[in-house]
């Protein structure tokens, strides 16, 4: 088959593979008919992950149609079309019954590596390291999907795949990102990046019952994105002194009850598995990068309010203000997304059309042109935000 590999810093290419096959009874395999490229992707072109290996498939934001199935699965049959979570998920551990996905015990296959980075593993993730257990990912034409009963949920027919592909990663966290926020009818809510994560908390925060939502980046396409779809009100800057001024007129000095950092310590948007990039840092010594974005986002916050983390933090970080968070009484909620709780619910969501996550796409390409594709999306040309392969 034909998939998207790696093979070292700004070096990705189509190549021929072996297709995959049935490795454990709860497998299935699944041909891909939509996958996209993440924001936490472009660490990996960049060279900045740990444990990746030469020739590696990446992609952890797939759906397909189900043409293999293990003797043990139960759920799905032969030509079903599903969407698959990126996060792998025994569903039998403590934490899975508890409804924590991605805190999954057994599902990393080299847990010792993640252990050892973070003090305890987290599920395996598709694409993203042998750290996460080292998963053929979804850019490309078939994949294996283990505990298969556990993750995937089926698309109905009367779905396109551009309006359920996202439920495999971006729009539950935006949507867990919202929920974590404790937002209260009529509340005001900040969310700071606009990239796809950020799109799906603003509309979430609608959906959870905000009386205003304000947008803060500094890249245009994305704030007429948030203008457009999400009909928010927006602050068109990063710098931190304009931002809690503009956040202080716009609220009459209470500051936001809900804040929504969605980009963490990156200087863009967060994607669901960015503390890989940050474990690397640390494995070099490297200096922790400054948290701006969580400095503005304790700054601002209304007293006694809630902040709301999916953008991803890992080790140390300086100069955070959290003798402000105290004495502020500020109330904090983070994580890595628990995918299989919200499918469900949020497919039901597309399917009344509550929304159509389709309007965060901007480039519609063939999987044989990924290889251009990151790029075009790492140097963000042609205002891409969001690029869907089709294999």
């Amino acid at each position: 088959m034909k998939a998207l590999t790696w093979h070292g810093k700004n070096d990705v290419r189509i190549e021929t593979v072996p297709d995959p096959k049935i490795e454990e009874p709860g497998d299935i395999v699944i041909k891909v008919t939509s996958t996209a490229i993440c924001g936490s992707d472009l660490h990996l072109l960049g060279g900045l992950v740990p444990t990746m290996k030469e020739g590696d498939i990446l992609g952890h934001e797939f759906m397909g149609e189900v043409v293999e199935t293990g003797s043990a699965v139960t759920k799905f049959s032969i030509g079903d079309r599903v969407v698959v979570p990126f996060t792998i998920a025994c569903g039998h551990c403590h934490f899975c019954n508890e409804d924590l996905y991605s805190l999954c015990d057994n599902s990393n296959r080299n847990a010792d590596q993640a252990k050892e980075a973070l003090g305890h593993t987290i599920s395996g993730i598709f694409g993203y390291s042998h750290m996460l257990g080292g998963f053929s990912g979804g850019q490309a034409e078939y994949v294996r999907v283990p505990y298969a009963d556990v993750g995937p949920v089926k698309v109905p027919g009367s779905l396109r795949d551009d309006q359920a592909l996202f439920l495999s990663d971006i729009f539950p966290t935006g949507y867990m990102a919202a929920e974590n926020a404790g937002i209260k009818d009529g509340d005001t809510v900040a969310v700071w990046g606009c990239g796809p994560v950020g799109q799906f908390a603003i509309q979430s925060a609608w959906m959870l019952g905000a009386g205003r939502v304000i947008a803060i980046d500094d890249v245009p396409e994305r704030l007429d994105m948030a203008e457009k779809y999400g009909k928010a009100e927006t602050i068109r800057t990063t710098d931190d002194e304009e931002v809690y001024e503009r956040l202080q007129q716009m609220t009459k000095g209470f500051g936001p009850a809900a804040c929504i950092d969605a980009v963490g310590a990156e200087a863009h948007g967060g994607g669901a598995i960015e503390q890989i990039k940050h474990t690397a840092q640390s494995l070099v010594n490297m200096d922790s990068p400054r948290p701006f974005v969580l400095q503005q986002v304790i700054k601002n916050c209304r007293k006694g309010g809630t902040i709301s983390v999916p953008g991803v933090y890992v080790g140390m970080l300086d100069n955070v203000p959290f003798g402000a968070a105290m004495n502020k009484a500020l109330t904090f909620k983070m994580g890595q997304t628990h995918v299989q709780h919200y499918l469900n619910p949020l497919l039901q969501k597309i399917e009344e059309g509550a929304i159509d996550p389709s309007f965060v796409i901007t480039h519609r390409l063939r999987l044989d042109e990924a290889p251009e594709a990151y790029k075009t999306f790492r140097d963000k040309k042609e205002g891409c935000i969001k690029v869907v392969l089709s294999p």
